[in-house]
């Protein structure tokens, strides 16, 4: 039997993306997101205007899509809350966010260079999507915009392609994917979330049971 709700949030289970675009200093922001979906290597990626990622990504028309795998969530997690922005929203302030101008540090990935556009690479994720933006425009509401990103160049883990071809091994390939608010590998939870406790989300699981430390004997 089904039920009719207000459903408060529509994150079914989407790739987290860390997306990477030059600041105006020309360094580099990190900008966790999941709304984002592809149709052939054009990824739509769905951001509010008032982020340094989609200020850049106007500006710069470029960007790189870095994909983390499962095993990953605990650097994505440290930086769930924090923005590029030194003046931080009224609306992210209430979410819990502050200001972090280093997000490669605070999160402990490291910068790769990249081959096309201007920002670095997460050398740290197996998948790696440097990309043109060659759409912009408002999504349904104010003050948001849905970018068009079109694929320039992809660089994947080496383990992860199938030999001899350029497939992607789905057997091997883990993405770390969120589904409401909280963090999933292969279908199980991973790490606990930041962005869940700063959404206030009735289901907040902290630490997965296998991750746990074990407690102190004696």
């Amino acid at each position: 039997m089904h039920t009719a709700i207000d459903l408060k949030v529509f994150y079914f289970g989407t790739p987290v993306v860390l997306i990477t675009t030059r600041n105006p200093d020309g360094s580099t922001n990190i900008g966790p997101m999941s709304s984002a979906w592809w149709l052939g290597t054009t990824c739509m990626l769905g951001m509010n205007d008032s982020s340094r990622t989609a200020r850049n990504m106007l500006r710069e028309r470029e960007c790189v899509l870095n994909l983390p795998s499962a095993q990953q969530a605990a650097p994505v997690n440290r930086i769930a809350l924090v923005t590029g922005e030194p003046e931080v929203p009224e609306h992210k302030i209430a979410r819990g966010y502050t200001h972090e101008p280093d997000k490669f540090g605070a999160a402990g990935l490291t910068e790769q260079e990249s081959e096309i556009v201007g920002a670095a690479r997460i050398l740290e994720c197996p998948v790696q999507i440097e990309c043109a933006v060659v759409d912009a425009g408002p999504f349904f509401r104010r003050g948001v915009t849905a970018f068009q990103a079109d694929t320039r160049r992809v660089h994947v883990d080496e383990d992860l392609v199938i030999p001899g071809t350029d497939y992607i091994d789905p057997l091997k390939w883990d993405p770390l994917i969120m589904k409401f608010c909280e963090y999933f590998g292969e279908g199980q939870p991973v790490h606990s979330s930041e962005l869940a406790r700063g959404w206030r989300m009735p289901h907040h699981m902290g630490e997965p049971e296998h991750l746990r430390a074990p407690a102190p004997a004696g």
